[in-house]
């Protein structure tokens, strides 16, 4: 069963919400955040990026950085543009973009559920990534950043959303980079009670993005749990802000790589290597994206070919080898351009669906020597790789919308 309850959400008054929402910290640099501010003092991203209000250079792991971001959610609070709601609430949160809409639950989930594996993961986190986030949540004593989760569809959670959106006003409603984004609250008890008595029928939930950030929320909770040894469970710290989506209205985006060079190969002898264990076929200077699993575009020389995996290269049993992600790394990017750790060898990139296939190519006419399309990850791979307790390779998902920070806070105490 899914834990889930609601909670008093600081957020941000309705004419100050598309000035305050901020995509999330950890898809721009400090250099970018600071250019994206200008003109704005009630971006989140002065909460979530402390640093851009402090001196250039400045360590941004350095404590000053949380202390300001601290003073910067005080100051919002302070000027009354973000206000705390009077009573535990759930939230619904929708993004429309590009015609299609995903309706997520706003809610906090429980640290126990994590730490239990009934939230299940898919990807390894990172120490230095995890600290960063836990030193913001727990100086700031406040969740900033919701966790991305989905669930398989349960049609009565759907019917109850979709009632209350039909018959009540929104909070907010705005768009910002093309994403039409609209929130309502659910302030009545016995909707709520009836939601999260929905959710403990819900066996699994699984984090589709925000592994680091949950994480952290997660270590902070234990820290404060060693504070208060007599803790009762139901304290605010053993929870998480969280949006939960049905998997069904997700879209997982295709997660490109680009290569420095060709590991002393020809162009002809990096075609006849690959031959072994891909079918080649050259498309022409029109990009080509791959058209089903198993299938990738190469974009060499000026030209696009298309590369199926033949049957031999992969065990479709194996829920991480048969992704389209390991396939070309274990039969390509490795034997044949050398690349062992993607993680961390500088010869590799990674582009991001969002930036279309242009980019790609724009990246090989500027140094790079080769790039790959990829066909996106599914759903139902991340979920079967979450129930079987594997990892992902790094950089196999990009979802798109980002959900944005600053709509929703949820204080620790």
């Amino acid at each position: 069963m899914s834990v889930i309850r609601p909670f008093k959400a600081i957020r941000p008054t309705k004419e100050y919400a598309k000035k305050v929402a901020a995509l999330p910290y950890d898809v721009m640099s400090s250099e970018e955040a600071r250019e994206m501010v200008k003109g704005n003092e009630y971006s989140f991203l002065h909460i979530d990026r402390g640093e851009i209000d402090l001196p250039v250079g400045t360590d941004i792991y350095s404590d000053a950085v949380y202390q300001k971001a601290k003073e910067n959610l005080e100051k919002l609070i302070n000027k009354k543009i973000c206000v705390q709601d009077d009573k535990p609430c759930f939230y619904i949160y929708r993004q429309i973009w590009k015609g299609r809409a995903q309706t997520g639950l706003v809610a906090c989930a429980s640290v126990d559920d994590y730490k239990n594996n009934v939230i299940k993961k898919h990807e390894k986190t990172r120490a230095d990534k995890e600290q960063d986030r836990i030193n913001h949540v727990n100086i700031l004593d406040a969740n900033t950043g919701p966790i991305f989760l989905t669930y398989r569809p349960n049609q009565n959670v759907r019917a109850i959303i979709s009632d209350w959106i039909s018959s009540h006003d929104t909070a907010c409603d705005f768009t910002s980079d093309e994403v039409k984004q609209t929130v309502w609250v659910v302030d009545d008890e016995k909707t709520v009670e009836r939601i999260a008595e929905l959710f403990t029928k819900i066996p699994d939930l699984y984090i589709a993005d925000g592994h680091h950030r949950c994480a952290s929320a997660v270590k902070v909770a234990e820290l404060r749990r060693k504070e208060n040894p007599d803790y009762s469970g139901d304290e605010e710290f053993n929870f998480f802000l969280s949006v939960l989506f049905p998997s069904d209205e997700l879209k997982i985006m295709d997660y490109n790589r680009v290569i420095k060079d060709l590991n002393g190969l020809s162009e002809e002898e990096l075609i006849e290597k690959i031959s072994d264990r891909f079918d080649v076929e050259k498309v022409g200077r029109k990009e080509y994206h791959p058209v089903r699993q198993h299938n990738f575009g190469m974009y060499l020389g000026g030209k696009w070919y298309s590369l199926t995996a033949k049957e031999n290269t992969f065990d479709e049993n194996d829920a991480v080898e048969s992704l389209d992600v390991s396939i070309l790394q274990n039969n390509l990017i490795a034997p044949v351009l050398g690349i062992e750790n993607p993680k961390t060898d500088k010869r590799i990139d990674f582009v991001g669906g969002i930036r279309g296939l242009g980019e790609l190519e724009r990246r090989v006419k500027n140094g790079w020597a080769i790039a790959f399309s990829m066909y996106p990850t599914s759903l139902a791979e991340l979920m079967r790789i979450a129930d079987e307790n594997e990892l992902m390779p790094p950089k196999s998902t990009w979802f798109e919308p980002k959900l944005l920070s600053g709509l929703f806070i949820h204080k620790l105490k």
